[in-house]
């Protein structure tokens, strides 16, 4: 399986103790809640590959802040990708994802 890591200005982003953002090991996608000014920078993705130990490194995506209220091409909607039917064997966890996407 592939397992999905974020640099943030040339540092590794530790979400765990992280509420406002999160990393989906699905889609390997970075969600942030509530932008905020410290937020501001590049982004980069590692997606590494534990079967081939290896790791490749994407391009630095630059985020930056509208200060003029504009939301951009994108309205906030909410995203839900729950399969038809979920099976699960008793007594084990399940994890679903439900996300309000915005800009």
């Amino acid at each position: 399986g592939l397992s999905y890591t974020w640099i943030f200005n040339n540092n590794t982003l530790h979400l765990q103790e992280d509420g406002r953002r999160f990393v989906s090991q699905e889609t390997g996608n970075l969600y942030i809640a509530k932008v905020e000014p410290s937020d501001v920078g590049n982004y980069t993705c590692v997606v590494t590959s534990a079967e081939a130990e290896h790791s490749v490194r994407g391009p630095p995506t630059p985020l930056t802040l509208r200060r003029d209220g504009v939301m951009g091409e994108y309205e906030p909607k909410i995203e839900v990708r729950f399969p038809e039917t979920t099976y699960a064997a008793k007594g084990s966890s399940v994890k679903l994802e439900c996300f309000a996407l915005g800009k």
